[in-house]
């Protein structure tokens, strides 16, 4: 039976995404940044459906022009109560947002597809991490988006720079919150995109 090689190592992030980019960095990926063009569906599908079906748009759409590297889709959502919450329209759509989410638990999804360019290999999962937030009220939240630019977050916040000022706890991955739950990406890479060794 063929052993298993080493992983790749090397990353085709079809997302414009800092933050995901950061944390394929720090798992000690080489990350190429290629985003996606395709327009995310913001909603009409399940979340689950939903953050999948964007995450293999995105990379699916990278696959017919990268060869051999492992190109990499995601797509993260916040969830209340069966609502998703995107990112906002504006800072007003952020602070209804915020609103909904004070004093609550809620659900971060992320999507993510993964395949070999060139080739019919291909994985896709959703991870899920519930987050508490404390109780705050309008002043804190306008403060709040004082700090931090919303407008590209799911949810309206910023977890990496939250410093406890929003979050109470979390049951699952920060990573997931952040934007790519990597301990998960690298156990698929590790399934699926490991090349085989004779021996």
């Amino acid at each position: 039976m063929p052993k298993r090689g080493p992983v790749p190592r090397r990353v085709v992030l079809a997302s414009a995404s800092p933050r995901r980019r950061d944390l394929l960095e720090a798992a000690g990926f080489e990350v190429i940044v290629h985003p996606a063009g395709v327009e995310e569906l913001p909603e009409g599908l399940a979340p689950r459906a939903l953050v999948i079906a964007n995450a293999e748009m995105k990379a699916l759409e990278l696959a017919t022009t990268t060869s051999g590297d492992v190109v990499l889709g995601a797509d993260t959502v916040v969830v209340l109560d069966g609502e998703i919450l995107c990112k906002p329209r504006d800072l007003e759509d952020a602070t209804r947002m915020l609103r909904l989410l004070a004093g609550r638990t809620h659900e971060v999804l992320t999507g993510v597809c993964m395949l070999r360019g060139g080739t019919v290999v291909r994985c896709s999962f959703v991870e899920s991490t519930l987050v508490a937030f404390r109780p705050f009220d309008e002043a804190m939240i306008a403060d709040y988006l004082k700090d931090i630019n919303p407008l590209d977050k799911a949810g309206s916040y910023a977890a990496q720079e939250d410093r406890g000022r929003l979050i109470e706890r979390i049951e699952g991955s920060m990573d997931n919150v952040i934007g790519l739950p990597v301990a998960r990406v690298i156990e698929a890479l590790e399934q699926h995109f490991a090349e085989p060794q004779a021996g």
